[in-house]
């Protein structure tokens, strides 16, 4: 049964959620889910995130969450691809279509999509962090003409944990290298094994002149970024999302801070030299 809506601001209220209706859900793996949202009001006056952006997302009566939009349509539906792993977002990937749930946003920073345009672009994504870096695939299907040579390198815990499987196998018709590592597979899998850092050395682009873009565990980023300098990748051209206790998301709370950036504002897509350092600071 779809639930009533709650009582929300009207847009332009960074503090309150504004009603939005789940139009689609996608069951993309076991313990995640797309949802795809759009305005209760279809007059709202709301603003089109940019591919990299996030949205908080309010659950009625449970909580709400920063989670990256994942997808965006010129008639203002917008996805979000979200894993269970606490309450809030246990209640978000249980929505299905009519429910009403809340969106504050969009906020932070984007990925510079433009850097890439009449260069090589290498998009490196792990877990659940290839949700944000959906859209810039999605832009540089629309324009591949644009672009030089694209690799998009993507690891996953498993088979069954892999996201978008249909549109990376879809983005290969578009001369696009699409590469894929798990940590551990069942018998049956003939593909790769191990960790992504695997995959660089595969990644048919000109490091000289790449613009790259990561998403996924830190851990992940680090030894990602670390491997793409030592094969003299520009890290003036290398940028990664980070992710942080986002509660307010404008830089109020200060959950999120990390040195002298607060995640919410200044990121979460941040160049790597601004960041590089701050990885070293574990989260609490």
């Amino acid at each position: 049964m779809a639930m009533a809506a709650p009582d929300v601001a009207p847009s332009g209220e960074p503090m309150m959620p504004v009603a939005h209706r789940v139009v689609e859900r996608i069951d993309e793996s076991p313990d995640t889910v797309t949802l795809v949202l759009a305005p209760v009001d279809s007059n709202a006056d709301e603003h089109l995130p940019a591919p990299g952006q996030f949205n908080m997302l309010w659950s009625f009566a449970v909580g709400e969450v920063p989670i990256s939009v994942s997808g965006i349509a010129a008639d203002h539906r917008v996805a979000h691809t979200i894993r269970s792993v606490g309450p809030v977002t246990g209640a978000l990937t249980r929505s299905e279509p009519g429910d009403v749930i809340g969106v504050r946003g969009p906020f932070g920073t984007g990925w510079d999509i433009g850097a890439g345009m009449g260069r090589d672009l290498l998009i490196v994504g792990g877990g659940i962090g290839l949700a944000p870096l959906r859209p810039v695939l999605h832009s540089v299907l629309a324009a591949r003409g644009d672009f030089g040579r694209v690799a998009v390198l993507v690891g996953a815990r498993s088979p069954d944990a892999l996201l978008f499987t249909s549109e990376l196998e879809a983005a290969r018709s578009h001369d696009i290298q699409v590469e894929v590592v798990v940590d551990q597979a069942p018998r049956g899998w003939t593909g790769d094994v191990g960790l992504v850092t695997a995959l660089i050395p595969r990644a048919r682009v000109d490091p000289e002149t790449t613009a790259v873009m990561v998403c996924g565990p830190e851990v992940m980023m680090r030894r990602i970024s670390v491997e793409l300098l030592d094969r003299c990748f520009d890290a003036d051209r290398l940028t990664v999302s980070v992710e942080r206790n986002m509660q307010c998301a404008v830089g109020t709370c200060g959950h999120c801070q990390l040195g002298p950036l607060f995640v919410c504002r200044d990121g979460p897509v941040v160049p790597w030299p601004r960041v590089s350092s701050l990885l070293e600071v574990r989260e609490r």
